[in-house]
């Protein structure tokens, strides 16, 4: 009964050891970001509370993981399943420090755009550089989960034995995978070069496929339109440099907008001009640049007015043009009924005459 219960010692003790290192090492990694946090809220800036923040949970995972590495060749435990763990535990650890470099990373997004963070659809430099950033961390991020993977291949033996076999058919395996690939890398350098040519930034204007909605995400392979109903349009990195699109915010956010109204040909041009000024003067939507009022077109039946304005964004133009066209039919149905679309028809009275007296002549019999 004894050597039963001290077979279980050994087992047991170890498991105690290695929990007990864990603990403690989870422990003591929230004291230090406990001390390191309040430190770091007396200082002025965002570095260090960003690098706390994104790193918090990475070193969480690591700091047990380090301390299990360096537990299990003391431990009381068999060499060979101590050797073991201690490769799944390297494995773990090879994943946690990919993490925490790439959890690092943000950090420099977080001050980049602290710094040329602005206020207002026309801040360019700053959505410029937060599409630039966004676009080089995802691929940062992409290249250190490669790399950590790559490693932890290689601390596997048949691996390293199997790279001689990889090399020799690596020509052949290049030229499948690159074509299998050709997609995924399109996008790929697709994403490097909106990244370098800025074609489109984050939250610009655009029209893709004939959807309007703004630029909500750019990932490494895709870029995220939030639709103006909130759908969500999907389109890939390539389709973005290799079709034209509409880019409303590509220099400025102002943009023209028009408004057009059908009347009949006795509308008073000036006197709808007129009140179109006024309008606009009492609205807050125009940004008072640009207005005008033309007539663009007629028809055999009315003539079309079109009304030009223009406003700080493509939402504001289209709150005034629906204003506008709202106020000017109304100042139409109120002040000149007359000048509203109508459908004339012309009576030939020679026609109408003649009928007359054949029906006379009719009657005239009948009562005979």
């Amino acid at each position: 009964m004894f050597d039963g219960l001290s077979s279980w010692q050994g087992p047991i003790l170890a498991v105690i050891e290695l929990a007990a290192a864990a603990v403690a090492a989870l422990a003591a990694h929230a004291l230090l970001y406990s001390l390191v946090g309040r430190a770091a809220r007396r200082t002025p800036g965002t570095l260090d509370e960003s690098l706390l923040a994104h790193t918090r949970q990475p070193t969480r995972l690591l700091a047990p993981l380090t301390a299990l590495f360096l537990v299990l060749p003391v431990a009381a435990i068999d060499a060979a399943l101590s050797g073991t763990l201690r490769h799944l535990v390297g494995l773990g650890l090879i994943g946690a420090i990919a993490w925490l470099v790439v959890a690092a990373s943000w950090t420099m997004d977080d001050v980049v755009l602290a710094r040329y963070r602005g206020e207002g659809p026309d801040d360019l430099h700053a959505r410029t550089v937060g599409t630039q950033i966004a676009i080089l961390r995802r691929l940062f991020a992409v290249t250190v989960a490669a790399i950590a993977v790559a490693i932890g291949l290689l601390t596997f033996p048949e691996a390293q034995s199997l790279g001689a076999s990889l090399l020799a058919s690596a020509g052949i395996a290049g030229i499948v995978i690159g074509m299998a690939a050709r997609p995924v890398l399109s996008n790929l350098l697709a994403g490097i070069q909106i990244a370098l040519t800025q074609p489109i930034r984050l939250e610009d204007v655009v029209v893709i496929n004939g959807e309007w909605g703004r630029i909500e995400e750019i990932t490494t392979t895709y870029v995220v339109v939030r639709i103006w109903d909130l759908r969500r349009l999907v389109v890939p990195l390539a389709t973005i440099i290799e079709q034209p699109i509409e880019n409303w915010t590509r220099s400025r956010a102002q943009i023209l907008g028009t408004v057009e109204v059908h009347a009949d040909y006795r509308v008073p041009v000036d006197e709808v001009r007129t009140e179109l000024k006024r309008i606009l003067d009492g609205s807050k939507l125009w940004d008072g640049e640009v207005w005008g009022l033309q007539v663009t077109d007629s028809t055999e039946r009315t003539v079309t007015l079109r009304a030009l304005l223009s406003a700080a964004d493509s939402g504001a133009v289209w709150d005034l043009r629906c204003l506008v066209r709202e106020r000017l039919i109304g100042y139409l149905q109120e002040h000149h009924p007359d000048a509203l679309p109508r459908l004339r028809a012309e009576v030939d009275d020679s026609r109408s005459a003649g009928s007359t007296r054949r029906a006379g002549s009719t009657g005239t019999r009948r009562a005979a």
